[in-house]
């Protein structure tokens, strides 16, 4: 039994490992690390799970969240682009109706003016008219009056130079 005893003690006059010591070791070890299977290692795990499940979650929202703004981004710059197109043709538009409203009044402008000058050509016409028959109606009265003068006395060709240029003058002094 000392063999026995004797074997337990490994080097035990150098301090040694007791056989003994070392199951209950060993025994205590592997029931703590059993126990911290079940209570610490298996909680932390549950919670490294959960923390990963999360993160994962967040980079999963953060990407459909990246492209819904890519998304949003592009139909903002279709909406910008249609904007600035249906801006465009209203400016088109609206120099074209510019244009169309600065011929028709060109053209009412024309057709105005055209009135105002055939208005006017009649006018002088009439005026025309007016002297012409006032003058032969003056050439009538000069006629009648040098008729009653020639009749009233008989001209020499002195006198009747004389007469004709105080006619003349005359009929210059009505104008």
């Amino acid at each position: 039994m000392q063999l026995l005893a004797g074997g337990l003690t490994i080097f035990a006059s150098i301090g040694g490992l007791h056989l003994g010591d070392m199951l209950v070791v060993l025994v205590s070890f592997l029931l703590l690390l059993a126990l911290l299977k079940k209570f610490a290692w298996g909680p932390l795990m549950n919670q490294m799970e959960k923390r990963e499940n999360y993160i994962a979650s967040e980079i999963e929202t953060a990407e459909k969240n990246r492209l819904e703004a890519e998304k949003a981004v592009n139909e903002a710059n279709e909406r910008l682009k249609s904007t600035r197109q249906d801006a465009q043709q209203l400016i088109e538009d609206a120099k074209k109706a510019a244009q169309q409203q600065e011929q028709s009044i060109i053209q009412a402008a024309e057709a105005a003016a055209a009135r105002i000058k055939k208005s006017a050509e009649e006018e002088i016409a009439r005026e025309k008219e007016k002297a012409i028959e006032a003058l032969q109606a003056q050439v009538a009265t000069l006629s009648v009056q040098i008729a009653t003068k020639v009749i009233e006395k008989e001209i020499s060709a002195e006198d009747q130079e004389q007469l004709i240029s105080e006619y003349i003058k005359e009929v210059g002094e009505e104008r």
